[in-house]
């Protein structure tokens, strides 16, 4: 719950925003009272049904790659009359005289506003409201019982992309980690090594941004940090060449990881996203199945540009999973969920700040209630 706690204290641009935004909502088309109809069973939000995943070969578990646990077993009938949980509330047990307002098509309209100012993309807004309202048009709602739906409703387009990053049992594993300048690239790998290095594995850093020496200077701190070996080249060497010459140095040294940094490019930049397709090309000279894992690092301040950002790097660089960052810096962080709705990409990490404790495999429940200002204590 550190995390969370974390998470939440940093998210409150974004939950703030929603929570005010929620308030006003239900104010404005408010009245005092108890909800005026008890929900039947299909009102209740479901709880999704954990996902099948594919067993990974030789697979093993790592700091940032720790799946969080599936959702609780719905509690049986008789327990939900005893708490004033979601149900207890909707069945008017909490007793409470908390505003509420008729969930009417004005409502619902406001809603997806609210949603799609969070940056979550007018499409994502939609779906999620139209299953917020399934079952409950027409009832009676709080703020409360909104920001509770809304949260599990987010949990619930998320939890599919929660995944953890695979380990293999090929040595060296090649992680390769691309995005757009300012990202937090340097900063993630550095983050990721001293992990993997406290949880026993072997790694190795390849210094792959050769133009930009303030890039390699903050790599070898981390190196030093964690103890990893960093491979550097002469300033403007080509980055292609280091990779291919890293995973020889690392294949020799029997690493278990190889994490290769780029440099920063910008998605409409077609010489430098063609410098990147190179260095996969000349990867795979040197192991077919090379890079092993592609992650694409993603600043949450850039708001829906996140989108185009992924389109462009999937197609020339094959990414396998995402981490973003920068969740600490935004108002906007619905982002993430409009990410996962649209593209089903695993989320492996999500980070909230600049220490090594600010990096932290990506837990749906735990976001969706921060994004929604929700309580878990």
């Amino acid at each position: 719950m550190a995390f969370f706690s974390k998470l939440k204290d940093r998210l409150f641009k974004s939950s703030s925003k929603l929570e005010d935004g929620l308030d006003a909502i239900v104010a404005e088309g408010g009245e005092q009272g108890a909800p005026d109809q008890a929900p039947t069973e299909a009102q209740v939000p479901p709880t999704a049904a954990p996902e099948a995943t594919e067993a990974e070969p030789e697979i093993a578990e790592t700091p940032v790659a720790e799946h969080p646990a599936g959702r609780p077993e719905p509690a049986p009938a008789e327990k939900a009359q005893k708490s004033p949980g979601l149900l207890g509330r909707l069945m008017g047990r909490s007793g409470t005289s908390e505003p509420r307002r008729t969930l009417d098509d004005d409502m619902l309209e406001q809603l997806e506003e609210l949603l799609i100012a969070s940056d979550m993309g007018v499409d994502t807004a939609l779906r999620v409201t139209a299953n917020m309202a399934e079952g409950r048009f027409g009832k009676r709602l709080s703020t409360q019982e909104i920001k509770e739906l809304l949260s599990a409703e987010i949990a619930r387009v998320m939890e599919p992309v929660a995944k953890p990053l695979p380990i293999y049992a090929k040595r060296p594993q090649v992680v390769l980690v691309v995005g757009v300048n300012g990202s937090g690239k340097t900063t993630t790998i550095g983050k990721l090594a001293s992990q993997f290095k406290a949880a026993g594995k072997n790694v190795v850093i390849a210094a792959g941004d050769t133009f930009r020496a303030a890039a390699v200077e903050q790599l070898q701190v981390w190196g030093d940090r964690a103890g990893v070996p960093v491979l550097t080249a002469p300033e403007g060497s080509d980055p292609a060449s280091l990779a291919f010459d890293a995973m020889t140095k690392a294949e020799a040294d029997g690493a278990d990881l190889l994490l290769i940094d780029t440099a920063g490019r910008l998605q409409n930049r077609a010489d430098l996203m063609e410098e990147l397709a190179k260095i996969v090309r000349v990867i795979r000279k040197k192991d077919e199945s090379a890079p092993h894992n592609t992650l694409l690092v993603l600043d949450a301040t850039t708001g829906q540009n996140a989108l185009s950002q992924v389109e462009t790097f999937q197609k020339l660089a094959d990414v396998s999973g995402l981490v973003m960052t920068k969740l600490d810096g935004t108002a906007k962080g619905g982002v993430l969920v409009a990410l996962a709705d649209k593209f089903g990409l695993p989320i492996h990490a999500i980070g909230v700040g600049e220490q090594i404790d600010d990096l932290a495999p990506f837990d749906p429940e735990e976001f969706a209630a921060a994004l929604t200002g929700l309580d878990r204590s």
